[in-house]
Formats: structure tokens, sequence, C-alpha cells
């Protein structure tokens, strides 16, 4: 298992979680991509740390694409999307945002929701 850094943010392949940098990097991979599941997350955070392996392990075994968004590096992309805690996860389809869940999320209850919009 590899573990991410800035160095290889943008060199991330499509199993791994990506990690974005700014709304306008978010925008585009929402509009590249059918399913996108974003993780606000924080390194204090520890829910945050427990849902690591559940994200990433979507990120190999499902057709989404996960992004990860660090939110004392992004605070004004945070507050865009309304982000009041940690873990938020943010799912769009189609480019649109579809749902928006707060806190830690078991791996069964994420693929099912993730699966849900990759039909």
């Amino acid at each position: 298992m590899t573990t991410d850094t800035a160095a290889d943010a943008g060199t991330a392949t499509a199993n791994e979680p990506r990690h974005v940098d700014g709304e306008s990097q978010l925008d585009v991979l929402v509009a590249e991509n059918d399913v996108v599941l974003v993780d606000f997350y924080a390194d204090w955070c520890g829910p945050c740390q427990m849902l690591e392996p559940v994200v990433e392990t979507l990120a190999a075994d499902t057709d989404a694409t996960v992004a990860k968004v660090d939110v004392d590096a992004n605070q004004p992309l945070a507050q865009a999307y309304g982000v009041r805690g940690v873990p938020t996860l943010v799912l769009f389809a189609d480019g649109d945002q579809v749902e928006e869940l707060v806190g830690l999320q078991s791996e069964e209850e994420l693929r099912t929701l993730v699966e849900s919009y990759s039909q």
C-alpha cells in the first residue's frame, strides 16, 4: 500500500484517492468523471483517519473517482461546500452534488451509495 504525499498528488492513478487543492481542481475532476466521492478531512481528525482505508478501498474497488480535500489547507473550498465538521463526504453524479454525509461511515454504506449512482 502506498501513501500519498504532496509530491505525488498530481500523479495518482484512477485507483487511488486524488488530493485536491482548490475549487478549480475539484471542478475539473467533477466535470471529467461520472461519479466523484469527495472526502473533506483534517489530519488531526480521528474519525477521518479511521475513514482513510475505507476511502482508499472505494477508490480501488469502485468506478467512482475519489478525491480528498484537506479542510485546513483548503478552507475556502470547504466553506464553499458548507463543510462544518469532518469527515464530510460529498458525492457528485454527472456533475451534480447528489449526497452529503457527515461523520464516520461504514465501507458497506459508502459502497452501496456510490454504486447506486454508478449504474
